[in-house]
């Protein structure tokens, strides 16, 4: 049994403010192994990210680093990375020892319903798995869970949970979006997935990142926890027994035939 901190906290464009809203979230997730936090941690999504951008040593996430390691807890949290006049959206995944484990560059940039991420974001390439808290998790960043074949490649490479990390934009019927395409990822795969969102934040913006929403999901699709709106922590349990006795009912990953190498 894995018990996650779900950190549904609203995002400032101030990273040191943000660092802040971290380490408050750490010391709530009391008995979590892992705390997972929005995408954007570091700051709001915006034409600001090239000058706030830090490599993975800077400030933003040494101060993680040491907050994960004063709560003894796993963490992961989106981060911005320079990129070349451009900058990498980041999944950083740190051990409870404060050790960076993993860095995920986002592959899938947002230039859907108006919005153009490439005009500042440069993609990643590979799809990546970590392990942290005693289970291997495959990461994942907002637009990318419309992407079937990133989670199946996440599959491949044994992730045992499915870490989603977003800033999803309001509008209609994306919300409903969200809940169904994080659901669809889970049930697919018989995979826990735990779906973590900003909590919305017009007092410092109103740029419309942020629905919360944040979700554990089974691995029959079925929502175990749904934070809504309001900022807060909840911590769950992830048990591996239901992904066994899910796969065992439901063996749709054995019974794949298109992109399955069966020589």
């Amino acid at each position: 049994m894995t018990r996650i901190a779900l950190c549904q906290i609203p995002v400032s464009p101030d990273p040191s403010v943000n660092l802040r809203r971290v380490r408050e979230a750490l010391a709530r997730a009391e008995g979590a192994d892992l705390a997972i936090f929005p995408e954007a941690t570091l700051t709001r999504i915006g034409r600001r990210v090239t000058d706030l951008a830090e490599p993975l040593d800077g400030p933003f996430v040494t101060g993680m680093a040491e907050a994960a390691k004063r709560h003894g807890l796993a963490v992961i949290a989106g981060v911005f990375e320079p990129a070349e006049g451009l900058v990498h959206n980041t999944a950083v995944a740190l051990d409870a020892s404060g050790e960076i484990k993993a860095a995920y560059r986002k592959i899938h940039l947002f230039d859907s319903f108006g919005a153009k991420e490439s005009d500042m974001v440069a993609p990643g390439a590979e799809p990546v798995v970590v392990e942290l808290a005693g289970l291997r998790i495959g990461l994942i960043t907002c637009y990318d869970i419309r992407f079937p074949e990133l989670a199946r490649a996440l599959v491949d490479r044994g992730a045992e949970l499915f870490a989603v990390i977003a800033a999803w934009g309001s509008g209609p019927l994306k919300e409903d979006h969200w809940v169904t395409l994080v659901r669809a990822r889970a049930l697919e795969n018989t995979m826990w997935t735990a779906a973590v969102g900003q909590a919305p934040n017009p007092a410092e913006s109103s740029d419309g990142f942020g629905v919360g929403r944040s979700m554990l999901v089974d691995p029959m699709g079925v929502v175990r926890a749904d934070l809504g709106t309001p900022a807060g922590v909840r911590v769950v349990e992830v048990d591996q027994e239901v992904t066994a006795w899910a796969r065992a009912t439901l063996p749709c990953l054995e019974h794949r035939v298109l992109g399955v190498d069966r020589s």
